[in-house]
This record gives structure tokens, sequence and C-alpha cells, in this order.
């Protein structure tokens, strides 16, 4: 549970993906970086991952992120740390996951409250067709749409 040909991200999604096209043709923010973490097997782990994450983007002082997972079911306990760590920071946050009607989060923290559920079946299930459960341009500029809105309203 948690990774199907649906929900997989293809490496040709990684060499054309949509978040970092929308986000670095914006002219209203500047993309500091990508972080790619992994989800580990070990609770410890899986704590020391959302916790290293959240220390580095406040070192680097970013206004906001866009927290994206390609997975479900067990993967979004680690993306509910790693949320909860961001916010403890007091960082910006929107989330890019797929939901649909079957994977609803097993955990949540009050730092989740703005996902893009990047489901694209009718059924709103994760399907046998590879990457059809992606995140798309749409999903991206609702996203950043939604950061920016987060940011601005956190300088306030």
């Amino acid at each position: 549970m948690g990774i199907g040909p649906s929900t997989k991200e293809t490496s040709l999604h990684h060499f054309r993906d949509p978040l970092l096209d929308v986000v670095g043709e914006d002219k209203d923010v500047d993309l500091v970086g990508v972080i790619v973490l992994g989800t580990p097997q070990d609770n410890k782990y899986k704590t020391f991952v959302g916790q290293r994450t959240a220390a580095w983007l406040e070192a680097m002082r970013v206004d906001g992120v866009i927290l994206s997972s390609d997975g479900w079911g067990n993967s979004h306990v680690d993306y509910a740390n790693t949320f909860e760590e961001i916010g403890k920071r007091d960082i910006p946050t929107v989330g890019v996951t797929f939901n649909g009607v079957q994977a609803k989060f097993v955990v949540t923290n009050e730092y989740m409250n703005t996902i893009v559920d990047i489901n694209k079946s009718e059924e709103g299930i994760e399907t046998e067709v590879v990457g059809e459960n992606n995140t798309n341009e749409i999903d991206a500029k609702k996203a950043l749409a939604f950061l920016k809105l987060k940011m601005r309203n956190h300088s306030k």
C-alpha cells in the first residue's frame, strides 16, 4: 500500500515535473531548490526525516513550501510528520498528494490544511494506468496559487 501504477511518477515525469515548471517560471516567487526525501521503514527515521527537512528549510529561510508526495497510505505518515515539523517552524506549506476516496490520510495535524489532491480517476481510486494520478500543470498552478495566498496572509 502506498505507491501503485497510477500514483508512481515515471522518469519522464521527473524530467518534466509540472511543479518545477510552474514555480520556476513564476515571476512572483524565487524557487530556492528541491529537497528529495525517502520513506524510511523505521519510525525513528520517519521522524528524523521530517525534522531534518524542516530544519533545512528553516536554515534556508524559505518563505513557503510545496510539499509533494508520490505515494499514499504509509507514505502519508511521513508526509504528515514533515508537514508538522515545517508548520512548527511557522513556514507556510501547501501539500500535493493523491487522496481520492480510498487514500484519505491515516494521520493528520493542524498544519495539513491546504492539500491539492492529484486524483484523476472518476472513481477516485488508484488505478492500474501508469501515471494517471500524477501532478499535472493544473495541480501545480493550484498549489502555487494556494501557497502565494498563504504566504501573503502569513506576512500580515
